[in-house]
């Protein structure tokens, strides 16, 4: 049975256009508003990315840090954003949600309890940042066993052959990051050079479905839409930040925000 990943991919296909993949961290700024924006740009977007918040994040940048401080300071627990995600697959507009975030939290929680309980709530995708290939092999097959997509990351300084590795031993979904840099950052290479090292990539195995996320706004989504998808993550958590701090409602915000995207990639 096709995880619901692959299945949206081969609808997004089929209307000749990329998948608009967003990225929202969970709890932010509460528990109850996250569900209801996640819910709101829902209606808009392909597939969501949820991150559980971290105090000692890798690779965000300062938007999604600010966004993970928030959360974290209302205290939301992985315990809470997993009741949240079972919510918010019972809604009507849900779509395919990943899960994304730093393995000590899913350590601590155990690796077969996780999974389970990610199956058990209606997580679709899992993205374990610092679980890197081949150390994530066995977690990987664990997702499998459950039909949880374990997306892969390949980044500009992989090299082709250790690439290659990566893709055989991928689930439904890659993520290719655009560039050096952690989230949020200004785009330091162009889009050109960006759909040039995705090609590549796609050329290893056209069956396997590459997303390209790091610098993707309003302004550059447009030149990249002949990936399979893009993910879309501080430049929605920037504008949910400004929102707040100008005592504006987040959710019409950021629905707005996802709008505008679509238009574009359509």
């Amino acid at each position: 049975m096709k995880n619901l990943i692959a299945k949206t991919f081969l609808k997004i296909k089929s209307e000749n256009r990329p998948a608009l993949v967003t990225y929202t961290v969970a709890g932010d700024p509460n528990g109850n508003q996250s569900l209801t924006l996640l819910k709101t740009i829902s209606k808009h977007v392909d597939i969501v990315e949820w991150g559980f918040p971290h105090n000692c994040p890798t690779a965000d940048g300062k938007e999604i840090q600010n966004s993970s401080y928030r959360a974290l300071e209302n205290g939301i627990k992985l315990n809470e954003i997993l009741n949240l995600v079972k919510k918010y697959k019972k809604d009507k507009n849900a779509k395919p949600l990943i899960l994304m975030g730093y393995y000590q939290m899913v350590f601590n929680y155990g690796e077969e309890r996780f999974v389970s309980k990610c199956k058990q709530v209606g997580v679709d995708g899992l993205i374990i940042v610092d679980l890197i290939w081949p150390y994530n092999k066995k977690f990987a097959n664990l997702c499998k066993k459950k039909s949880v997509c374990f997306v892969q990351l390949i980044a500009p300084t992989t090299t082709k052959q250790r690439m290659k590795r990566i893709i055989k031993d991928s689930h439904d979904m890659v993520y290719y990051i655009s560039m050096l840099s952690t989230t949020g950052g200004k785009l330091k290479v162009t889009p050109k050079t960006i759909l040039k090292n995705y090609n590549n990539i796609k050329k290893i195995n056209k069956n396997k479905n590459i997303v390209v996320g790091f610098g993707i706004t309003d302004k550059t989504i447009s030149s990249l839409k002949k990936a399979d998808g893009l993910v879309v993550g501080s430049a929605l958590v920037k504008t949910i930040t400004d929102s707040l701090k100008q005592r504006r409602n987040p959710i019409i915000a950021a629905e707005r925000m996802v709008k505008t995207l679509k238009a574009k990639i359509t």
